[in-house]
């Protein structure tokens, strides 16, 4: 061990550590070492240089002087005493000592002009940290599993990481107290349905369906619930997994003789549609004599009146493709389409309004608890230009002032490549389209009946998957091309910079995040033609559409395992990974079976071995609760659990940061800070987003708006007066069109169709143009409707709150006067 001091006791508190290979003790790479210790040297700092057999240690401390500087060019020295002499005697706090040391060796360049990070590109230094030290008290009370439902010492996690970490778990600290009315509020809301489960008309229907009972058969697939009323109990329905559209064996056409089968959502061997009776009781109708004949017997010989009749002693023939049974459901045993209920009911309405009065009152009593945080710390007048004036100015007592720049050209190109990578995030969401297109055709054809019967479940659920891999790549991509536009705008400082990285990222992770949502939500299913003319990929593949109970289901699925993927293996990773790297690291130096003596370099390699953090460590932890925030309050309408789900992945997160930062990784270096910066503009427009949002889920996505249209327009509540009448009855039958199989396009080729004239289909048109029908309009217009007055309402709400909820306390504000007033009027003489 070889220990080298430059005007430096062996007992003193070095504030900083630079680490070095030993190949780097010989030139050239030794010359370039010294050349940068002697300008450190020069401007105030003591070095002193510790080498065992694999690393060489250069520990860095700042003289007292650069930190009088400091206060004098700040004007306002830190400490209880606002007189100049006695401050000089306050002891430097350890946050302060290290923010300086690192902002002046991040800034020394040699006579060369290298900085820190080109010598360590060329592998002159290897690290930099600052040391732990006095860590204790925070590992005893705060970085431990135990300690999750204790309140955070704010104070001390200032003290010891600075402002700008602090103020993040003081912020998180909150974000989980407001969470617990917004969790309760959305699992009351989930659980409601439950109450209203069993009045639920349409969930009844479907259960006797399920069963083969008289009514109407709830038939998975297509762009909803396909229904068809049922001629008997007896008779049983097999359902499809595509719509009233040639089948999947089909594909683009068959060479040969063989017609492909007909693939109808459901059948009538009939020329009028007969009514479908909502209800688990109520009989089966017939108009004209009309039966209704189930897509697996489709050639039955006529009878005079046209009603299809089957000869007892020839069973009618299958189509070619086998079409799977219906599954079982029973007011017990709720399938799919009926769980939709529980989240898509009434309650979702004042929900949705709800969260976005919380979204506010969460933000404004964030601001009442930050101003008196930071009243407490005194840095509420503190200015960020003028701290990094100051320290430019320690570093270089010649620096000129970077003045405030515009150019018009490097914001244009800026934006055209924002707007590139924009629309690819959307292309990305465009290839998941193709993706789950394609896994519908192969897990309809595939071998296995369970994929076979849950074609849409396992398309969305692999979907899911994919999109959240997609996340993960994305996210790396992102972060790269936001520093290269930060880069090539120039900022003017070190704030400005982050404040500029922190929207370019944030909007690029936004889409990538949420684009697939914004698909499901307001694409899938709308775009996909009509039965007779589908819309297909490549002409090949016939677009997915929404699953059997309608796209919430969709959405609620992608929202569970997204969030929920995200959630929990993104605080395993953030665990695993650092825990099990630095144990790695630390038996890998044990087995050099050489423990040194001097107590300084055991601490320097203890240091040393723990994970390296950067500029984006708590970045990172900030972007991560600002997605978790959006999809906590933009798409709540379809996944009311979310809230919940983020409480309990939060109460995880605050101790899993406290034992990374404090056991697991290097010091943070502190930084000053009086607020949470742009995140907090990035909050209010997740806020404004998620009214708009919700507002257009409920009016486009959900059932809402047709279920209030027919109960107040068409339900039978409004021809009887008695009051036991359900309004929602007959409303399945309303909602759902006619086709004529003669009208496909090549209906000769199709066989069966000779046997099957109708088949009903979930949709508003009229044949025999299927055009949009007049409901479609009505719906479209209450619809937007919906949406102009949901938005208004929410906002203006929103703003209410934010004027009723003043920003700073008036006992902030008094304080911050008395601080005035003392400074001009000045201290009364003793």
């Amino acid at each position: 061990m070889e220990i080298g001091t430059c005007e430096a006791e062996a007992s003193e508190q070095w504030d900083y550590v630079l680490v070095a290979h030993p190949r780097t003790q010989r030139d050239p790479w030794q010359v370039r070492q010294q050349q940068f210790l002697q300008e450190l040297e020069r401007k105030g700092f003591r070095t002193k240089r510790i080498q065992d057999q694999k690393r060489v240690f250069f520990g860095i401390r700042a003289d007292n002087s650069i930190f009088d500087l400091y206060r004098t060019l700040l004007l306002e020295p830190e400490g209880p005493t606002p007189n100049a002499e006695l401050a000089a005697l306050t002891p430097v706090p350890v946050a302060m000592r290290i923010r300086i040391v690192d902002f002046v060796v991040m800034k020394t360049k040699t006579s060369a002009g290298e900085t820190f990070e080109d010598l360590v590109k060329d592998g002159v230094f290897e690290a930099r940290f600052p040391l732990h030290k006095g860590e204790g008290y925070l590992k005893k009370t705060w970085a431990g599993w135990r300690h999750m439902f204790r309140k955070q010492p704010v104070d001390e996690i200032r003290n010891y990481f600075g402002e700008k970490v602090a103020l993040y778990f003081a912020w998180l600290g909150w974000y989980n107290y407001m969470l617990v009315p917004a969790a309760l509020t959305g699992l009351l809301v989930f659980l409601s349905g439950f109450s209203l489960f069993d009045a639920s008309q349409i969930r009844w229907a479907a259960a006797v369906a399920g069963r083969g009972g008289p009514g109407w058969a709830l038939l998975p697939g297509g762009a909803g619930p396909s229904l068809i009323p049922a001629p008997s109990a007896r008779r049983s329905v097999r359902p499809t997994t595509s719509s009233c559209v040639p089948s999947a064996t089909t594909a683009a056409g068959t060479s040969g003789s063989r017609k492909p089968a007909l693939s109808p959502r459901f059948v009538t061997s009939g020329s009028t549609p007969g009514p479908v009776e909502d209800g688990h009781s109520a009989p089966t109708r017939r108009w004209g004599g009309q039966g209704l004949e189930p897509c697996r017997a489709a050639q039955f010989p006529h009878r005079a009146d046209g009603e299809a009749q089957p000869q007892p002693n020839h069973p009618p023939p299958r189509l070619t493709r086998h079409l799977p049974s219906l599954p079982v459901s029973s007011p017990a045993h709720p399938s799919p389409p009926q769980l939709t209920h529980l989240f898509d009911n009434d309650g979702t309405v004042v929900f949705a309004i709800f969260m976005a009065l919380w979204a506010t009152v969460f933000l404004e009593i964030w601001k009442r608890q930050r101003a008196c945080v930071v009243l407490h710390w005194d840095l509420y007048m503190w200015d960020e230009d003028q701290e990094e004036m100051a320290l430019e100015l320690i570093n270089c007592p010649d620096y000129k002032l970077q003045p405030y720049q515009h150019s018009y050209l490097r914001s244009t190109v800026i934006l055209i490549l924002s707007l590139i990578m924009i629309c690819l995030m959307i292309g990305m969401a465009h290839i998941l389209v193709v993706y789950r297109v394609l896994a519908s055709a192969l897990f309809s054809s595939s071998a296995l009946l369970f994929l076979e019967d849950q074609v849409t479940t396992a398309v969305v659920v692999t979907g899911a998957l994919v999109h959240y891999v997609t996340i993960s790549i994305m996210t790396k991509i992102n972060k790269r091309v936001a520093l290269k536009l930060c880069d090539f705008e120039m900022p003017r400082t070190f704030s400005e910079r982050e404040s500029k990285f922190t929207i370019r990222f944030f909007t690029l992770q936004f889409f990538t995040h949420f684009s697939s949502l914004i698909y499901i939500a307001f694409i899938l299913g709308r775009i996909n033609g009509h039965p007779g003319k589908s819309t297909r990929l490549a002409g090949l593949w016939k677009l997915e559409e929404c699953h059997a109970s309608g796209c919430m289901m969709d959405l609620f699925v992608q929202m569970a395992i997204i969030m929920g993927l995200k959630q929990t293996l993104s605080n395993c990773g953030e665990y695993l990974v650092p825990w099990v790297t630095h144990k790695f690291r630390s038996l890998r130096a044990s087995e050099a079976r050489h423990l040194p003596r001097d107590p300084e370099l055991r601490d320097w390699r203890r240091n040393y071995l723990l994970n390296s953090v950067n500029i984006f460590s708590l970045f990172d932890e900030f972007m991560e609760m600002m997605i978790q925030y959006g999809f906590t309050t933009i798409f709540v309408a379809a996944f009311p659990l979310a809230p919940l789900l983020a409480l309990f992945s939060n109460l995880v997160e605050i101790r899993l940061d406290a034992i990374k930062m404090v056991w697991l990784q290097r010091r943070l270096v502190p930084r000053k800070a009086k607020d949470i910066g742009t995140w907090l503009q990035v909050l209010e427009t997740i806020g404004v987003l998620a009214v708009i949002a919700n507002g257009m889920i409920i009016a486009f996505t959900s059932e809402f708006i047709p279920r209030v249209v027919y109960k107040y327009r068409y339900s039978p509540c409004l021809k009887e007066a008695n009051s036991t009448v359900d309004c929602l009855k007959g409303y399945v039958n309303h909602s759902l069109s006619v086709f004529h199989t003669k009208d496909f396009q090549d209906p000769d080729r199709i066989e069966g169709s000779e046997n099957v004239t109708l088949c009903r289909y979930r949709d508003y048109r009229n044949p025999p143009d299927y055009n949009f029908s007049e409901q479609f309009w009505f719906l479209l217009a209450i619809r937007l409707a919906f949406v102009i007055l949901f938005e208004h309402v929410a906002l203006c709400i929103k703003l209410i709150a934010a004027w009723f909820v003043p920003d700073v306390p008036q006992s902030v504000k008094n304080k911050v006067l008395e601080c005035q007033e003392h400074r001009c009027v000045g201290p009364e003489p003793v």
